[in-house]
């Protein structure tokens, strides 16, 4: 059989030593590290000329590190967590680092099969049972950075970008031109002991003095097919509202397609507004009127890639973002109207 290629191998082929074939593996070469560009490109090629692979495994028990990020996300099908994994997976990428996706629901049992360099949490609610989690991976080295409108750092980074006064700017928006407005809003979100993104949807209303049409709220599942059902369940109605408050953007665009499917202009038989400033909403015609913070996805990359490659014991740190309204074609009431296409 072909004998595996080695450390010593690259190294003799490249005219270097281990050393310096290791360090450039390690991902810190250039840069005024110690190894020339062209060295380190020269190590590469014979890497590519031999078929090596660094040992991972190996280097893990000699560095302490793994060179990953894992990324518990609960929705990978939902905008806002595709963008959160694109603009971290470049991020990690700049810097040699490799990212996992955790497909177990049981995030805290993956955690503690798997190593990384840094672990992220898209939606750690602030439960007893959460906090202990957090706190034994975090006593056992994990570094950790949770997103979170509810916990405080405590041995882990928070990332906070509180939802509920960005929904309420989503609400004043649409009041400034309508007063029949309905509501597609996600299941758990209404059954919510405390404040959810419905809340700012009931809240104005009932202070405007307007009435809270039961039917006017169509409640969907966290997917895609789920939330298309209930925006055309709403837009069919003799009485359908004249715009509807969407409590993420991946309902609000398909609210777009709904209202595009069953003949209707947006903005102009129905307005539409979203709730995360997802990338996809600048992706669909009309352009989606949504509420968020702004370069929010690269920003929490950086935090989170930073924190990866930390190699000391750092203060955890809390990392707020606030929200505004990103005005788009479909509550843009001046805008001419486009022609309706049947998706």
């Amino acid at each position: 059989m072909r004998r595996r290629p080695t450390l010593r191998m690259v190294a003799e082929l490249a005219g270097v030593s281990t050393a310096t074939v290791s360090y450039v593996f390690s991902g810190r070469s250039g840069g005024g590290s110690g190894v020339a560009e062209a060295t380190a490109k020269r190590v590469l090629e014979a890497a590519e000329q031999l078929n090596y692979r660094p040992n991972r495994a190996a280097r893990t028990i000699r560095t302490g590190r793994s060179d990953t990020v894992q990324l518990s996300l609960h929705m990978l099908s939902d905008p806002w967590s595709l963008a959160v994994a694109a603009a971290v997976n470049d991020e990690a990428n700049r810097h040699g680092l490799t990212t996992l996706i955790l497909a177990d629901g049981d995030w805290y049992a993956a955690l503690e099969r798997v190593e990384s360099d840094v672990a992220y949490l898209d939606a750690a609610v602030g439960s007893d049972e959460v906090r202990r989690h957090l706190q034994a991976l975090a006593e056992r080295g994990q570094r950790l950075v949770v997103f979170s409108e509810t916990l405080e750092p405590d041995g882990y980074d928070v990332i906070r970008s509180d939802a509920i006064p960005g929904c309420y700017l989503a609400m004043d928006h649409l009041l400034e031109r309508h007063t029949a407005i309905g509501c597609l809003v996600a299941e758990d979100a209404v059954r919510a002991p405390e404040h959810s993104r419905y809340t700012p949807y009931l809240a104005r209303m009932r202070e405007r003095g307007l009435p809270v049409v039961p039917e006017h709220t169509a409640t969907y599942a966290n997917t895609q097919a789920s939330a298309f059902a209930a925006a055309v369940a709403l837009l069919s109605r003799d009485d359908r509202p004249t715009a509807i408050y969407a409590t993420t953007d991946f309902a609000a665009i398909a609210a777009i397609n709904a209202a595009h499917m069953l003949g209707l202009r947006v903005p102009h038989d129905v307005a539409v507004i979203g709730v995360g400033n997802t990338p996809d909403a600048q992706s669909i015609a009309p352009t989606l009127t949504t509420v968020g913070p702004t370069d929010f996805y690269r920003r929490q990359a950086e935090i989170i890639v930073a924190r990866a490659l930390d190699s000391g014991v750092t203060e955890p740190r809390l990392h707020e973002f606030p929200w505004s309204l990103v005005p788009g074609g479909s509550t843009d009431l001046d805008a001419p109207p486009r022609a309706v296409r049947t998706l």
